[in-house]
């Protein structure tokens, strides 16, 4: 059985570090922080912006809303503020599919 790394997560990311992870740049997370609520990223002494899991997991969904669905930011604001709940539970769902297709494929690959 071939060695697999362990994953290691970090407790902060930076901003250009959580650009990089949705792929969009740098200032569209700022603009973002600044239009959606649930974006409260912790600041250093330096005031740059330091991002938790938590953090990323809310980037990931807005990105989700507005790159992949297509939603407005007025849509997409509407939609996390009224119905977080169902936002969150059908982007845990979206991501368990996507792990499960990249295992299928890396299965089917092996074969």
């Amino acid at each position: 059985m071939p060695y697999k790394e362990i994953k290691v997560e970090k407790l902060y990311y930076s901003i250009g570090e959580a650009a990089e992870l949705l792929d969009v740049p740098v200032s569209t997370v700022r603009f973002w922080e600044n239009e959606f609520s649930i974006l409260k990223p912790m600041k250093n002494k330096k005031g740059n912006r330091m991002f938790t899991q938590t953090d990323l997991r809310n980037l990931r969904i807005i990105h989700q809303l507005l790159k992949e669905e297509g939603m407005t930011l007025s849509g997409a604001r509407k939609k996390l503020s009224e119905k977080w709940e169902e936002t969150s539970y059908k982007f845990e769902i979206n991501e368990s599919l996507q792990k499960i297709k990249s295992l299928l494929l890396e299965l089917k690959d092996n074969i």
